[in-house]
């Protein structure tokens, strides 16, 4: 299926269908977004900023949630 395929599927779903389909979506993009940042994380791309945030804490420019 190619993307103008499945953009005129989902503008013929009836309300209630769009909802399930809206859900269902937000579900699968943020387990995907998460397996990104695990990665990411296991590979150390995140270490450099982490080390940031971490030394703007300590210098107060920052403070904790």
């Amino acid at each position: 299926m190619t993307l103008s395929e499945l953009e005129k599927a989902v503008a013929t779903l009836a309300p209630d269908e769009l909802a399930r389909f809206r859900a269902w979506f937000e579900q699968f993009d943020a387990a995907r977004f998460d397996d990104k940042i695990e990665r990411d994380a296991a590979a150390g791309k995140l270490d450099r900023m982490a080390d940031v945030a971490l030394d703007d804490l300590r210098k107060g420019r920052a403070r904790e949630l």
